[in-house]
């Protein structure tokens, strides 16, 4: 189990401001601020951190789970809102298994954002 992740950002400020609205349909929000390091989380728990430096090559993945298929969308759409690049609408993805719904997008840095469901409704 994993207990939190970094991913490094070129500019801190714009990620930050896209990371606050794309993950706040998840309950996220800043935790902890220390300045250009950033930590995301919910529950009073900081699991996704936001940490400056060179843009990572290859891009990066990073999936977060969704409590329904509505948070899928809302997260989908509060991502392309904030500046996000679509990279696949919400959906099902029969190919990963027949319940797998997820939504994916591109962060200003390029990394892939995906927040799925696992389990029908």
């Amino acid at each position: 189990m994993l207990d939190h992740v970094s991913l490094v950002v070129s500019d801190p400020q714009k990620a930050r401001a896209f990371y606050e609205r794309a993950l706040k349909p998840l309950g996220y929000a800043v935790l902890i601020d220390y300045g250009a390091l950033v930590g995301f989380g919910a529950d009073q728990k900081p699991d996704f951190w936001l940490a400056p430096g060179k843009r990572t090559e290859p891009p990066v993945h990073v999936c977060f789970v969704a409590k329904d298929r509505a948070t899928v969308r809302a997260f989908h759409a509060a991502a392309m809102a904030a500046g996000g690049r679509d990279n696949g609408q919400p959906g099902l993805r029969v190919e990963y298994h027949p319940n797998y719904y997820g939504g994916f997008v591109f962060d200003p840095d390029g990394n892939n954002v995906e927040v799925v469901k696992h389990e029908p409704e």
